[in-house]
């Protein structure tokens, strides 16, 4: 079992869940970050960091959409091991619904 990051992240990316992570599996893109799959330990931590509620474990339904992105881009984009700064902006984009169009396949 691993966490994935869902589209919740989009615009929001606030980086809490970074520097929580033991195995440092979180990649991050121009406006979201995933967790690699295979890289994950399942340990959950990452989980309640994340104050837009992005991260779900691959057991949960909004999870199967969202797997094979998050190993996809974690694949192509940097490593993060240490909290940045989220987008001014990212407040205004938290819990808005409908963000998947707005996903960015650009690095981080």
């Amino acid at each position: 079992m691993t966490y994935v990051v869902t589209e919740n992240c989009i615009k929001c990316k606030y980086m809490d869940c970074v520097e929580v992570c033991p195995v440092d599996c979180f990649y991050v893109g121009e406006n979201m970050l995933v967790i690699h799959p295979d890289e994950c330990i399942d340990c959950g931590v990452c989980e309640p960091e994340c104050p837009a509620e992005a991260i779900v474990p691959d057991s949960d339904d909004q999870a199967t959409a969202w797997l094979e992105l998050n190993r996809t881009y974690a694949a192509q984009w940097p490593n993060i091991t240490r909290k940045g700064e989220a987008p001014p902006d990212a407040d205004e984009w938290k819990d808005k619904p409908g963000k998947k169009e707005l996903f960015s396949p650009n690095p981080g």
